[in-house]
C-alpha cells in the first residue's frame, strides 16, 4: 500500500482536529453539594438536565461536575464558560481556597460566567467585588431579599437570551433588590416584575427585609430577577435568581431563558427561536438527591 505523504498526513490530522469535538465550546457546570429539602436546591439534577437539553447542540460540549468544585481544576482552563448552581454565602464553592483566583484568571481570558439561584450570592467581604465585575450583579445580605412569590414576567426585552421566550409567571424563591454595578454599566435586565406587598410579610433580617426594600416595594418599583452583562475583558455574565424548586424547570419559558443564557455567556450563537428542548416528568425525576432518606413526595407535573 502506498504511504501517505507527510504533508497529506498533516492535512488529514488537522481536518480531524478542526471538525471534531476538540473544536467545541466547552461549558463547565459546577453543582453544589446537596442542600435543603427534597425537590429544592436540586443542583445536581438541574445541571444534568441542562446537559441533556444541550446534548447534540452543534459546537457545544457540556461537562457537569457535582458535589462542589472539580477535584482537578485543570478542567476549567479551556472552558468557554463556567456555570455554578449551588448554595451561596460563605459556603459558596467559588469562595473556597483559591477558587476566586482560578476564576479570575479565566475571566481575564474572556471566559463566560453564569450563576443560578443561591449561587448569585457571594459575601460582601469576599467575592462581591469580583461578582459585580464578572456577573454584573449579585445578592447582598441586609439589602437583597429572598421571598417565595409568584413573579409575573409580562414582557421581556430584546436580547439573545430572551429569544423565543414568552411572558410567563411562576412561583419560586425569586430574589430581588440586588446589588448591581454602578449605573448598571454593561448590565441588561432580562426578567423584571413588581413584587407584591406579601413579599414583605417577614420581619427584617439579613435575607428577609429591611427599610430600603420595604420602601421600594411600597412604591411599586419593578425589580430584576435575571440579567446579562458584557465585561470590559470581552467576557459575558448571566445571573438568574429563580431555580429554588426543581419542578419549575418543567416550564418551557424559564428553561429556555436559562439555556439561552448558558449559550450566550459561552459566545455560542443563540438560535433565533431560542434553544429548543423537551423535558418529560421522568427526566425531571432523574438524578434527584436523596435528602434525609427522602425524595420529593409529589410527582412533577405540568411539563411543557
Amino acid at each position: 500500500m502506498k504511504k501517505l505523504s507527510p504533508l497529506l498526513g498533516l492535512f488529514l490530522f488537522a481536518a480531524v482536529v478542526f471538525t471534531g469535538r476538540a473544536a467545541d465550546s466547552r461549558i463547565v457546570m459546577i453543582a453544589g453539594k446537596a442542600s435543603h429539602g427534597p425537590g429544592e436546591h436540586e443542583f445536581r439534577a438541574g445541571l444534568l438536565l441542562f446537559q441533556k437539553c444541550l446534548a447534540g447542540f452543534p459546537g457545544v460540549a457540556v461537562e457537569v461536575y457535582t458535589n462542589g468544585w472539580p477535584a482537578d481544576d485543570a478542567v476549567l482552563r479551556s472552558a468557554a464558560a463556567v456555570v455554578i448552581y449551588s448554595d451561596g454565602g460563605a459556603g459558596h464553592p467559588a469562595l473556597q481556597g483559591d477558587h476566586l483566583a482560578q476564576l479570575g484568571a479565566l475571566m481575564r481570558q474572556g471566559t463566560g460566567f453564569a450563576c443560578l439561584h443561591y449561587a448569585v450570592e457571594p459575601t460582601i467581604e469576599k467575592g462581591q467585588a469580583e461578582f459585580l465585575d464578572w456577573l454584573g450583579g449579585c445578592f447582598e445580605i441586609n439589602r437583597s431579599v429572598n421571598p417565595t412569590w409568584t413573579a409575573d414576567y409580562k414582557s421581556l426585552p430584546e436580547h439573545p437570551i430572551t429569544r423565543g421566550v414568552q411572558p410567563f409567571a411562576l412561583r419560586d424563591e425569586w430574589y430581588f433588590n440586588l446589588r448591581f454595578r454602578a449605573g448598571l454599566t454593561g448590565v441588561k435586565w432580562l426578567l423584571t416584575a413588581v413584587p407584591p406587598a406579601s413579599t414583605m410579610d417577614r420581619p427584617d433580617g439579613p435575607h428577609e427585609g429591611n427599610p430600603g426594600v420595604r420602601a421600594a416595594v411600597a412604591r411599586g418599583e419593578a425589580q430584576a430577577m435575571a440579567w446579562a452583562t458584557e465585561r470590559a475583558d470581552g467576557g459575558r455574565g448571566f445571573g438568574f435568581t429563580g431555580g429554588h424548586y426543581h419542578r419549575n424547570w418543567a416550564d418551557a419559558n424559564q428553561r429556555k431563558l436559562v439555556l439561552n443564557g448558558i449559550l450566550w455567556v459561552a459566545k455560542v450563537p443563540v438560535p433565533a427561536a431560542g434553544v429548543a428542548s423537551t423535558v418529560t416528568a421522568a427526566d425531571l425525576e432523574q438524578n434527584l438527591d436523596t435528602k434525609g432518606g427522602k425524595r420529593p413526595a409529589k410527582p412533577v407535573a405540568g411539563v411543557k
